[in-house]
């Protein structure tokens, strides 16, 4: 009994940190650094909000952990790190271990966290990037509305918040100005875009504001790479786009471009290759200190490149799994392009390749605007593909149905369901069923994640679970902002329709049982259905029970809490008939095969929500 306690009291824990504590620290990560007013709160927040809960949700369940060791990207990320730390041996000594330990694990635990938020909460994530874009645009607009007050010729942009320095400042304006570039290029309405495109321009004035010429470089790169995965008509306004902004920064700002010269840069980058040249094979050391003078009599802490600043400090070893996961989250991007995610992680990290050109050079630090080159697109790159790969996100292209095609698909067709609208489900003329899903306002969840996409991605994993659930054939979006999903239905009957066929109530009532089991099994498994009710469980021609109309449904990382469960029940309660056969005339049948799968506790209290629900009655 203590062990069955302290597993559920594990799993809830867990899936409370799945589900809320990590979706809540990765979207002040992305966007805390706008209001808060200096990084030991970002530290602080990273930590208590999603480093210390992924590293718990990671202890409770380690098993996480075989998922996240077969990805590329993090087993090159712990080579990585491993080789960094083994470089303190021959580093310079001086700051304990511990505290040159704790960056590199906060780096990885930012993956971990990753995996755990795309695998439990990946409904969520679009809508949460989008939701931390907009905060940024928010301050963003209040930065330049503030400083065009007190602007001065020579002056640069820096903005409020925990920004301090008008280059790293533009690392951020960059990162947002690259995810609203990547909304413009995906985004299926277009009325999305009359925000998205605004925003890119207030974001991209941000970082022309700074001063910073290499986030211009890095964003003409990231639309570079956003043409070439998004190949469309948009693609070609977006180099007509490029072509003109180019042309007008150049003009505008060609005496700011041109008259600070290379910065330095080059002198800095001579002296670091010398240093590197030292110990080109395995550098200096993760503790080693650096300091380059380029005849300014001001020493530089940073070679103001990533690359140099990986060689100079844990040498070429360190380079090549910095190159490879890199490497691998591009290529892994551009095959994956079919889910939009990778497209904006992927113009992220182009994005904080070409910034990293010639700014930044500490390989492992704590969060900071550098983590927005390199790490945060990298981590969600690798969390992306890990669930891809198990097909707990999409993986079917959406096709575009024109109107023409609608009709041919549709001809002959049979009206299976209709509402006021029109028809809601149609049987074609093959047999395969489409099902379509009217349009969302632009700002809900139906919009971000198309109920269309959430009834494929959910059959696919019913069926890895070993629920029949219907095959999905195609998915469709229509002209009139509509989705559509094209499926092969299972063959058989709903479970309403067999208990109506049978006359003999001892085959009623085993047949009852046999779906308290199945519902027991479903709980278990963390499947909370949503629109469970005996129209949308089949009865296959196997005897064995299957799901249909799946866009209502989600999956938990535990089995169900008794709440949910009772919510569950409540639902089919609504319906008459269903109440009847289930929670009054074979209420012990029900409750018998439920407790084959479930736990007693679970059992007593939804036999004490049904007799409270069904009144005097009702009771046995």
């Amino acid at each position: 009994m203590q062990l069955r306690g302290f597993s559920s009291t594990s799993n809830r824990v867990f899936d409370f940190i799945s589900r809320w504590i990590l979706p809540t620290g990765y979207f002040l990560l992305l966007c805390a650094f706008f209001f808060l007013p200096g990084r030991s709160q970002l530290h602080k927040l990273y930590y208590g909000l999603f480093s210390i809960p992924a590293l718990i949700a990671l202890c409770l369940r380690p098993r996480e952990l075989r998922a996240l060791l077969g990805e590329p990207i993090f087993i090159a990320a712990i080579v990585f790190v491993a080789w960094a730390l083994l470089s303190l041996a021959w580093g310079p000594s001086g700051e304990p271990f511990d505290g040159k330990l704790k960056p590199p694990l906060h780096t990885l635990l930012l993956f971990v966290g990753c995996y755990l938020l795309v695998r439990y909460r990946s409904d969520i994530l679009q809508p949460l990037l989008f939701t931390a874009a907009l905060v940024a645009l928010i301050a963003t607009t209040f930065f330049l509305f503030t400083f065009a007050r007190v602007y001065e010729p020579g002056m640069r942009l820096i903005g409020g918040g925990a920004f301090d320095n008008p280059l790293l400042s533009s690392h951020l304006f960059g990162f947002f100005s690259a995810y609203w570039l990547s909304v413009t290029m995906i985004c299926k309405r277009r009325q999305m875009m009359w925000l998205s495109v605004p925003a890119m321009a207030i974001m991209f004035i941000a970082v022309v504001g700074t001063g910073s010429r290499t986030p211009l470089v890095a964003l003409t790169l990231a639309a570079l790479w956003l043409c070439l995965i998004c190949w469309n008509r948009r693609s070609l306004g977006l180099l007509a786009a490029l072509f003109l902004s180019g042309a007008a920064v150049l003009t505008v700002f060609s005496q700011m471009i041109i008259e600070r010269g290379d910065s330095y840069r080059l002198e800095i980058w001579r002296q670091v290759l010398l240093k590197v040249a030292e110990h080109p094979w395995i550098g200096h050391g993760y503790s080693a200190s650096l300091s380059v003078d380029p005849g300014l009599g001001v020493n530089f802490e940073e070679p103001h490149s990533f690359v140099l600043g990986v060689l100079y400090y844990v040498g070429i070893f360190g380079l090549l799994p910095w190159l490879f996961f890199q490497a691998w989250g591009l290529l892994s991007s551009w095959r994956l392009r079919v889910q939009p995610l990778f497209i904006i992680a992927s113009t992220w990290l182009v994005f904080g390749i070409g910034a990293g050109l010639t700014e930044g050079g500490g390989i492992i630090s704590r969060p900071k605007e550098h983590w927005f080159l390199l790490w945060i697109p990298l981590a969600l790159i690798a969390a992306l593909s890990i669930n891809q790969r198990a097909r707990r996100l999409l993986t079917i292209p959406v096709q575009k149905l024109a109107p023409a095609n609608f009709q041919q698909l549709s001809s002959d067709a049979q009206i299976v369901e209709e509402d006021g609208l029109g028809p809601k489900v149609l049987c074609l003329s093959d047999g395969s069923f489409l099902k379509l899903f009217r349009r969302r306002r632009w700002y809900t969840s139906g919009s971000f994640n198309p109920y269309s996409e959430r009834f494929a991605v959910n059959s696919e994993q019913l069926r890895l679970m070993g629920i029949p659930t219907p095959q999905i054939l195609n998915l469709y979006r229509l002209d009139d902002g509509s989705s559509a999903v094209h499926y092969a239905p299972l063959p058989g009957h709903t479970l309403r329709q067999v208990l109506q066929s049978i006359t003999a109530p001892a085959v009623r009532q085993a047949l009852v049982e046999r779906f308290g089991k199945f519902m027991a099994q479903l709980h278990e498994k963390g499947v909370y259905f949503r629109s469970l009710h005996l129209g949308n469980v089949l009865v296959l021609e196997d005897g064995e029970f299957g799901l249909i109309d799946l866009a209502d449904l989600c999956i938990y990382p535990s089995a169900l809490s008794n709440s949910l469960r009772q919510r569950n029940l409540r639902h089919m309660q609504r319906y008459t008939v269903d109440k009847r056969w289930l929670f009054e005339d074979h209420l012990d049948a029900l409750l018998q095969g439920y407790a084959t799968m479930a736990s007693p506790s679970a059992v007593d209290k939804l036999q004490k929500q049904v007799l409270a629900s069904n009144g005097p009655t009702g009771e046995h």
